[in-house]
């Protein structure tokens, strides 16, 4: 099941980490436990091997049926190894649900932080309805419309938290000028081969971090946006998330 057949006549050392790993976890499954308790199960593996062994125990505990209880720091093992996610802080539980539920909707800034991350707009409520929230940020010029109500008094102080890869990215403004739009000058670009990541700063200070999917190829070896270019960002209703603490 752990696949290590062909190996069965080596002796210990003479097995890589993750040959090692496997190991250890045949010898907790022989005696079929109706629970298992994986603590930081893959941490001594390299980031290429961690992310196949992932997948490997994801098949075994769906051949098995067994219960596994991972722990972890690793938020991105997390996502992939669970149907439910237990976040912890300061010794308490204060999120509970699925990887989709914990990512998206997130029930404090703690959560949306530390599972991914999340830009945060600091605001007070000026209108909250059953199918929409209005937040207006500290920038006079800059509201937010969020579709999904809170049910809290107008004037709170909130949180509009949104994830980078929500946002979208250009050097023309957008057509429909609306809520959910800022600019601001791009202070840093990392690119990462699939995706590129942008820092930009508006008008308030604030950097803003923007995730970008690389579609196309840049033509010679430009990219569309740079570093200092003035850019303008924006995202739909459904894509940000209010939070009161």
């Amino acid at each position: 099941m752990v696949e290590l057949s062909q190996f069965a006549k080596r002796k210990p050392h003479q097995l890589s980490g993750g040959q090692r790993q496997r190991v250890a976890l045949a010898r907790a499954l022989v005696k079929r436990p109706k629970v298992l308790l994986l603590d930081e199960p893959l941490g001594a593996l390299d980031k290429r091997l961690r992310a196949q062994t992932q997948y490997e125990l994801m098949n075994i505990q769906d051949q098995l049926g067994v219960t596994f209880v991972v722990v972890t720091h690793d938020q991105e093992e997390a996502m992939i190894l669970s149907t439910r996610i237990a976040v912890m802080d300061a010794g308490k539980f204060v999120q509970i649900g699925t990887p989709t539920e914990i990512y998206e909707s997130p029930e404090t800034r703690f959560v949306a932080n530390f599972i991914g991350s999340a830009n945060m707009f600091e605001g007070r409520i000026t209108e909250d309805s059953a199918d929409h929230v209005v937040v207006r940020s500290s920038d006079p010029e800059c509201e937010f419309y969020i579709d999904h109500g809170v049910s809290i008094k107008e004037g709170s102080k909130v949180w509009v938290a949104v994830r980078p890869e929500k946002i979208r990215v250009s050097v023309s403004a957008p057509e429909n000028a609306a809520a959910n739009q800022l600019s601001g000058t791009v202070r840093d670009v990392g690119y990462l081969g699939n995706t590129s990541t942008y820092r930009v700063q508006v008008a308030d200070g604030q950097i803003v971090e923007v995730t970008h999917p690389n579609q196309s190829r840049p033509r010679g070896g430009k990219h569309a946006v740079d570093w200092d270019d003035v850019v303008h960002l924006s995202w739909e209703p459904s894509s940000a998330v209010v939070l009161t603490e």
